[in-house]
């Protein structure tokens, strides 16, 4: 059931937001050159690697220049980034991991294998299911960047205080996991990404 209706919802998102993704594919290289995609590898259902899809909200050569956490203010993104950040426009190009089973539409979110390195027993129960585009620590952290830009070391700050949480959270939806607490956790996204109370 859960993963008929990812199939069917982000089949129907990806056909409703066809302009705005097509619009957006041409504005992103056009402010800053380079693929409109940014791709990098995750850890999926049971350890199993995957490409996750985003639009490229920061330059090109980023990871060169910058470790792989973003706090607001980072001026490796691009003013176009910063608005797609802000309303998770950058998260879009996700329907397509959705519809290729690498992800549901709900569910935790999925890490770096280096993060997922430091808590292997804990991921052992969080990957017995699929990373999602929408999750409760999503809720728990609706601008993430904000907080992490008050910190001194944004990675620090991450490993130390934001990732144990939302860890807690990802074994909580496991343990929780329905229908109803899907259509709650992508409900309330959505309105706080309309209401402005997420950043990005």
């Amino acid at each position: 059931m859960k993963r008929a209706l990812d199939v069917l919802l982000a089949g129907l998102a990806l056909a409703a937001l066809l302009p705005l993704l097509v619009l957006v594919g041409i504005l992103v290289p056009l402010e800053s050159p380079g693929p409109a995609l940014f791709r990098q590898v995750r850890v999926g259902r049971g350890f199993r690697p995957f490409v996750i899809y985003k639009f490229r909200s920061m330059v090109v050569e980023a990871a060169l220049t910058g470790g792989p956490i973003t706090g607001g203010g980072d001026p490796r993104v691009t003013r176009l980034g910063r608005l797609l950040r802000r309303f998770h426009l950058d998260e879009l190009p996700q329907l397509w991991n959705v519809l290729r089973g690498d992800m549901s539409l709900v569910g935790p979110r999925p890490e770096l294998a280096r993060y997922v390195a430091m808590f292997p027993e804990d991921y052992t129960e969080i990957l017995a299911v699929r990373p999602g585009a929408f999750d409760l620590a999503g809720l728990a952290y609706p601008d993430e960047p904000a907080a992490l830009a008050r910190a001194r070391d944004a990675e620090t700050e991450y490993v130390r205080r934001i990732l144990p949480d939302k860890v807690r959270l990802g074994k909580e939806y496991v343990r929780r996991a329905s229908l109803g607490l899907d259509l709650e956790v992508i409900a309330r996204s959505v309105a706080a990404v309309l209401s402005g109370r997420a950043g990005g």
